[in-house]
C-alpha cells in the first residue's frame, strides 16, 4: 500500500480543454515587463510516453508565445530527439537546454536543422563507468559525445540510434561525454536506489529514472545551471522564470525557479519533486501543463 504523503504546496486548479476563451488569458503581446520565460520539461510534462501531445497542451503552448513569453524546453533527451519535440510544437526558442543541462542549443537559420550547439560541457566517464561496471557487471551502458554521436553497448537498443554504434564496454573509456546512461534490468526501482546510493558517485551529477535507470551529467551541470546561463543571455530576470517537470532531473530545475520565480510538479511526480516544486498541476494524462500555461499573465 502506498504511503504518499501530500506535499505542501499551493495546486493550480486545473482548466479543461473546452474550457471558455473568455476565461484564458488574452492573447494579445503583452508588455515586457509581464512577459515570463518559461522552461518545460518533455517526457511526462510536454509528451506521453508515446510520444504523443495533447491538443490543449500544444494549444497553450502556442497561445503562451503568442503573448510573448519566452518558452523553451529544457530536457535530458539529446538534441536528436528534443528537435522533432519543437517541431510538433511550433516552437522556435532562441535557446533549447538538452542532455540535462550539458549541451545548450541556439536557433541558427544557416544550420541544417535551424540550430547549432552554443556550450556544450563534457567529462571523462571512465572513472565512474569503472565503478558502476563493479556494482552492476550486467548493466548496460550508453554514452553521448559532445557532437550527439553516442556509443552503446549490447542491449541498450530502445535509444535513437541514427548516430550511433555499438562498442565494447572497454571503448567507452577516455572519451568526452555529456553524458552517461546506465540500466540494469535486474533490479526494480527501490532496490536501484539503494545500490546508486552504496556507489558513492562524486564528482558527476545524476538522476535516477522512473525505471532502473541512472543518467550521468559533468559535475555540477544540470538544468538548472543550463538554464541559468541561458536567462542571462536574455536578460530576463529571475522573479519572472516559471519552470515545469515531474522527473528527479528537474529538482535543481525547480529548486533554481522556485527561488523567486516558479516551480510546478505535474500531477504525477514522485513525492520527492513534488515537495521540492511550490506548485502541483494535474498529471499528464490530465493535461496539467496546459493549466500552468493559462494560469500565466
Amino acid at each position: 500500500m502506498s504511503d504518499r504523503r501530500e506535499p505542501r504546496v499551493r495546486t493550480i486548479v486545473e482548466q479543461t480543454a473546452d474550457a471558455s476563451a473568455g476565461s484564458r488569458p488574452s492573447l494579445q503581446p503583452l508588455a515586457h515587463e509581464h512577459r515570463w520565460f518559461v522552461a518545460l520539461d518533455v517526457d511526462g510534462t510536454v509528451m506521453h510516453e508515446d510520444e504523443s501531445i495533447d491538443h490543449a497542451v500544444a494549444e497553450a503552448v502556442t497561445a503562451a508565445v503568442a503573448r510573448g513569453h519566452h518558452v523553451t524546453l529544457a530536457t535530458g533527451r539529446s538534441w536528436s530527439t528534443t528537435g522533432p519535440v519543437l517541431r510538433s510544437l511550433g516552437l522556435e526558442p532562441e535557446y533549447v537546454v538538452c542532455a540535462n543541462g550539458a549541451v545548450t542549443m541556439r536557433r541558427d537559420d544557416t544550420a541544417a536543422d535551424g540550430y547549432r550547439r552554443e556550450f556544450v560541457e563534457v567529462f571523462d566517464p571512465t572513472a565512474v563507468l569503472e565503478r558502476i561496471r563493479a556494482v552492476l557487471p550486467a548493466g548496460e551502458f550508453m554514452i553521448e559525445l559532445g557532437d550527439g554521436y553516442r556509443l552503446y553497448t549490447a542491449g541498450m537498443t530502445e535509444w535513437n540510434l541514427d548516430r550511433a554504434r555499438e562498442v565494447p564496454f572497454d571503448e567507452l573509456f577516455g572519451q568526452q561525454a555529456t553524458r552517461v546512461v546506465v540500466r540494469s534490468r535486474q533490479h526494480g526501482l527501490e532496490e536501484f536506489f539503494e545500490i546508486v546510493d552504496r556507489m558513492g558517485l562524486h564528482h558527476v551529477s545524476y538522476a535516477i529514472g522512473w525505471t532502473a535507470w541512472l543518467d550521468i551529467a559533468p559535475d555540477g551541470v544540470n538544468k538548472a545551471t543550463a538554464l541559468e546561463r541561458v536567462r542571462g543571455w536574455i536578460d530576463h530576470p529571475l522573479d519572472r522564470v516559471l519552470a515545469v517537470g515531474d522527473g528527479r532531473n528537474d529538482i535543481e530545475m525547480f529548486r533554481w525557479a522556485g527561488s523567486a520565480g516558479r516551480a510546478v510538479a505535474m500531477g504525477q511526480a514522485p513525492d520527492e519533486v513534488r515537495e521540492v516544486a511550490g506548485e502541483v498541476t494535474g498529471a499528464i494524462h490530465e493535461a496539467g501543463l496546459a493549466a500552468v500555461l493559462h494560469s500565466l499573465p
